[in-house]
């Protein structure tokens, strides 16, 4: 080769910085150790995770959950507000809450990250954010992977993804099978928007508005950046603290799709439920949302989640307890509607009436 000749290919050369990665692997460690269960084994370091399945044992028939879910492009909030370590709430809020809909209890997660470049102190405070997060959840955090994609994504952006798994006892499967004529719906105030219709209010607001996240919006209290950043609550641990205290039939996560779509997922067949709007109130940013887009209400049911995190149905019976258990742990909820016969109702559910003013 002559000394003119250009120097020899090399992985950095391309764009993919291995030390970075590893002083990446170095912060997030911390964080890490604090996501864990004692059913866990060994640490962060390993080509898998290890969970000590004898934990199972106390079971009769363990059926094992799993569920994997990202945060769309709410990353895109977080990638221009600079701000990293809240967007894994909402990939476990994704993930774990799918799982409890079962009744499952979740056990442990892994993340997938893939970012256009390793920025150290950035991919460990989204690592920070999905500890925090199976904290939050009662979950550990047994692993990941950090992918670096030179020349597929820019030096800012990134993704995120998860998957869990979880654990119900056969038995106590929740779901449509259990849903009786007289069944009460109880309705979980969400914490805003959680992750998902981020396509329909990016577009909305900064397109056709010409909003800027760092505009102050007085209905917030805060900026609009700070607003639609804010964590997807988590429903894990109140929903198994639910089925311990009293009878529960099913729970519906709301999340794309609506309220309505997701609860019809557990609505059985010869079933109806009818949901009152006029029992809550949506957050200011959904009317935010509505107005600014000229968006239709029927659009915005069928796309956000409307000030509804989640849904649990139980019997007339159980509703007191249940709404007492939910008071107790901090949760806002109320009744918002019942299960009927089909009859004549076209649908699996209705919203009807007008929201509270």
């Amino acid at each position: 080769m002559s000394a003119e000749s250009p120097a020899g290919a090399s992985y950095a050369s391309a764009g993919v910085d291995i030390e970075a990665g590893d002083r990446a692997v170095d912060l997030m460690k911390k964080w890490v150790k604090k996501a864990t269960r004692p059913e866990v084994v060994g640490g962060l370091g390993g080509f898998a995770g290890l969970f000590d399945a004898s934990a199972l044992k106390r079971y009769e028939r363990p059926l094992l959950a799993s569920a994997t879910d990202g945060v769309g492009t709410k990353v895109d909030i977080a990638r221009k507000m600079g701000v990293y370590d809240t967007i894994g709430h909402d990939l476990v809020g994704m993930v774990v809450d799918d799982l409890v809909v079962c009744g499952a209890e979740p056990l442990f997660m892994t993340d997938y990250i893939c970012v256009g470049k390793v920025y150290p102190e950035r991919v460990a405070a989204i690592v920070k954010g999905i500890a925090e997060g199976c904290v939050l959840a009662g979950c550990a955090l047994v692993g990941g992977e950090t992918a670096e994609h030179p020349g597929l994504l820019g030096e800012d952006d990134f993704d995120v993804a998860g998957a869990g798994t979880g654990v119900v006892e056969a038995d106590r499967v929740l779901g449509a099978d259990r849903i009786r004529k007289g069944d009460v719906v109880i309705a979980m105030e969400s914490s805003g928007l959680h992750s998902n219709g981020y396509s329909l209010v990016r577009h909305v607001l900064f397109d056709r508005a010409g909003m800027a996240l760092d505009q102050e919006v007085a209905e917030f209290g805060r900026t609009l950046g700070e607003e639609l950043l804010e964590p997807t609550k988590i429903y894990s641990l109140d929903c198994l603290a639910l089925t311990r205290t009293t009878e529960v039939h099913a729970f519906s996560h709301i999340t794309g799709g609506g309220l309505a779509n997701n609860l019809a997922r557990v609505v059985p067949d010869g079933l109806h439920a009818t949901i009152d709007r006029s029992t809550w109130t949506p957050g200011a940013v959904f009317d935010l949302v509505g107005k600014a887009g000229s968006v239709e209400r029927l659009e915005l049911e069928k796309t956000l989640n409307m000030g509804v995190g989640m849904m649990a149905v139980v019997p007339q019976e159980s509703v007191d307890v249940a709404l007492a258990t939910l008071a107790d742990r901090g949760m806002e909820a109320w009744v918002s509607g019942e299960i009927v016969e089909r009859g004549d109702h076209a649908e699996a559910v209705a919203l009807t009436g007008d929201y509270a003013s």
